[in-house]
């Protein structure tokens, strides 16, 4: 088997707004903790040795500040650009930005993958809306850099869009299946050819936190 496009996936670092149990959408989301600077800076450090065996070729992010706090250190360390791509922000939560997910899922009545065509909050968008979004933008993203080493900082929701995009799974399959990404979490999928010429997507890994020390799982 040859490797040739290669989606490497990493959930940012701890914020803020996840340590307040906080809806984290453009007002919510204040940046990183502490914890999730370090994390951030673990997860450079993993992905340099990575990029000196095999060079990433693109460092995508989301547009909200947590994302972007994480890439930063991470391109430094790739001596790579940030390439911000607004559709690969998290769900939009409409006038649900900046309150309590506490109270928001309470008034929902369960989490938002759970009722995948309605949404959250007047402005919002839903479940589905969101994965409609977020798989077409990696779709031209693995279309546009065929052949690379792709690396993108996101969010939980973003490695969920990419293997329910890479799966094939069907509509509304997330009122079944989710996938966990802790924080600073690497996923990997891989695009293979072997002798026949026939392309398979292979999940590498996922959730993988093995670069952090254990206080910071």
């Amino acid at each position: 088997m040859t490797i040739t496009t290669e989606l490497t996936l990493a959930r940012h670092g701890e914020a803020e707004c996840n340590l307040a149990g906080r809806v984290g959408g453009d007002k919510g989301c204040t940046g990183l903790t502490a914890r999730g600077h370090a994390q951030a800076g673990h997860l450079a450090e993993r992905l340099r040795r990575e990029h000196q065996r095999r060079a990433f070729e693109i460092v995508i992010c989301s547009p909200r500040l947590r994302c972007r706090q994480t890439a930063e250190p991470i391109a430094a360390a790739l001596d790579l650009p940030i390439m911000v791509e607004n559709d690969l922000r998290g769900p939009d939560h409409g006038d649900a930005d900046g309150q309590q997910w506490s109270d928001i899922k309470a008034a929902f009545g369960s989490a938002l993958q759970h009722q995948p065509d309605k949404v959250i909050a007047d402005g919002g968008e839903s479940w589905n809306g969101y994965l409609a979004r977020a798989t077409a933008s990696l779709e031209a993203l693995l279309e546009r850099h065929h052949g690379q080493r792709i690396l993108i900082i996101g969010h939980g929701e973003t490695v969920e869009a990419a293997h329910t995009l890479l799966l094939g799974l069907a509509r509304d399959s997330s009122i079944r299946i989710w996938f966990t990404s802790g924080h600073a979490a690497v996923a990997r999928w891989q695009l293979q050819v072997n002798a026949h010429g026939r392309h398979t997507w292979l999940l590498d890994a996922h959730n993988d936190q093995s670069h952090l020390p254990d206080n910071l799982r």
